[in-house]
């Protein structure tokens, strides 16, 4: 590994360690509920395309978690806005990469959320692909239902354990 390449690294595991003190799980939205302007646009920098530090400055690229319903690997509509951000920041950001964690809620056994996990990660991947972002920027990874944000035994939080999130680990 090049030198260029582990001070990267090293800087990326400092902000990642301090990003994971204060990391913060949003509850599924609510259809029809407004949660305020979501932008799809790159910060106003003067050349239309996403620049280093957008992941934090730009509303839509801030959001990085998508819910699913439950035993489901379709993206709801209301996510779509935010694949189209992610897409056009790995599409502006060439060594930018992004690693999908799929996540399940704890009902069904560890290897069929394993499956499901893995299924929601690549239902997002494609919807990136799609929407122009590159495979080759895309690794997916599920953790099924090993990493709960929510450990309550209820539909309420079942909800929010059923996620794929979008964790960048080159910016």
């Amino acid at each position: 590994m090049n030198k260029t390449a582990r001070v990267a690294m090293v800087a990326l595991l400092c902000v990642g360690a301090a990003a994971c003190n204060k990391k913060e799980v949003k509850p599924p939205q609510a259809q029809g509920v407004d949660n305020g302007p979501t932008t799809t646009q790159p910060t106003d920098n003067g050349s239309g395309k996403y620049q280093l530090g957008d992941l934090e400055r730009d509303a839509c690229l801030r959001q990085r978690v998508v819910y699913f319903d439950f035993d489901k690997t379709e993206i709801k509509p209301e996510f779509q806005a935010i694949m189209a951000c992610h897409a056009k920041y790995l599409q502006d950001r060439p060594t930018s990469q992004a690693r999908l964690e799929g996540n399940t809620d704890e009902r069904g056994t560890r290897e069929y959320n394993l499956g499901l996990g893995e299924r929601r990660a690549n239902a997002v991947s494609s919807a990136l692909q799609a929407a122009g972002g590159s495979a080759s920027q895309i690794n997916v990874i599920s953790y099924g239902k090993e990493k709960p944000v929510c450990r309550e035994h209820n539909e309420d939080c079942w909800s929010k354990n059923r996620r794929v999130e979008i964790v960048y680990t080159a910016e």
